[in-house]
């Protein structure tokens, strides 16, 4: 026999031996481990936004008190004076 059919006939023997029993409480228990687990999901994504909005409302508190978009003020004064002002 090749190795492929000696793995068949393992499979078989043990597909046709007896089956172990399963928890009565198995669906109650993955349930209750789903829910655990959506939950936790739908908690973490409700913190990443609260913290994207966080970060949106500093950015924009920073944005109107620095305001980037203004040139900066000019280095030096302008003469006083009239025209040519010497």
């Amino acid at each position: 026999m090749s190795g492929g059919g000696r793995k068949e006939e393992e499979v078989r023997r043990i597909l046709e031996g007896p089956h172990p029993q399963v928890p009565a409480d198995l669906a109650e228990r993955a349930a209750e481990a789903g829910g655990r687990l959506l939950r936790r999901r739908r908690a973490l994504r409700l913190l990443g936004l609260l913290g994207l909005l966080v970060a949106v409302a500093a950015f924009t508190v920073w944005a109107v008190t620095v305001q980037p978009w203004q040139a900066p003020p000019a280095e030096t004064t302008p003469p006083l004076g009239g025209l040519g002002g010497w």
